[in-house]
C-alpha cells in the first residue's frame, strides 16, 4: 500500500481540506477490494440510483444497512443455528460481511428492500437550490441609462 504525506498540501491551502482528504481516501482504497457479495450498481433516473446486492440466505434480521460520513455500510452476519445440519455440498455462502460505497456529495439514501435474495438499496442525488446552476438575464443598457442623476462635483 503506497501513503503520501499531505501536510504540505494542507498548509498551502485554505478550505481545501475535503478534496485531501478524498485523496486520502482513493490512495487507501488501493488495496484490493472483496468480491463477496456481488452487487449491480444501476441508473433508475437522471439523478436515482439502486445497489442491489445478492444476499441469499441471510434474513432481514442478518442484514444491516447504515450510513455514516459520506459511507453506506452494508454488512451482515448469520446467526449461529442451533440445529445440527450435515452437508454433502455447501454453495450458498453465508459468511459474514462488510461492504462499504463512498456516496458523492448531496446523495442520500432513500431506501431498502429485500426481497427473493436480494438487498435494493435505492438512493437519490438532490442538489441544493443554491447549488443549481441559474441563467442571469442581461438588462439593455438604455434601461441602466434611464437611472442615472445629472449630478455635480462637490468641493
Amino acid at each position: 500500500m503506497r501513503s503520501f504525506d499531505f501536510a504540505p498540501l494542507y498548509r498551502a491551502t485554505v478550505g481545501f481540506d475535503q478534496i485531501a482528504d478524498m485523496m486520502d481516501r482513493v490512495l487507501a482504497n488501493d488495496v484490493a477490494q472483496p468480491t463477496y457479495p456481488p452487487y449491480n450498481i444501476e441508473k433508475t433516473a437522471d439523478d436515482a440510483y439502486r445497489i442491489s446486492i445478492a444476499v441469499a440466505g441471510f434474513t432481514d434480521a442478518d442484514l444491516s444497512v447504515d450510513v455514516r460520513e459520506h459511507a453506506l455500510i452494508v454488512s451482515a452476519r448469520k446467526a449461529d443455528s442451533n440445529e445440527a445440519r450435515s452437508f454433502l455440498h455447501r454453495g450458498i455462502a453465508t459468511r459474514a460481511f462488510e461492504r462499504r460505497f463512498q456516496l458523492a456529495d448531496h446523495v442520500r439514501v432513500t431506501g431498502a428492500s429485500h426481497a427473493d435474495g436480494m438487498l435494493h438499496i435505492d438512493l437519490a442525488r438532490e442538489v441544493p437550490e443554491a447549488l443549481k446552476p441559474r441563467r442571469i438575464e442581461i438588462a439593455k443598457a438604455e434601461s441602466t441609462r434611464k437611472d442615472v442623476v445629472d449630478a455635480q462635483a462637490v468641493n
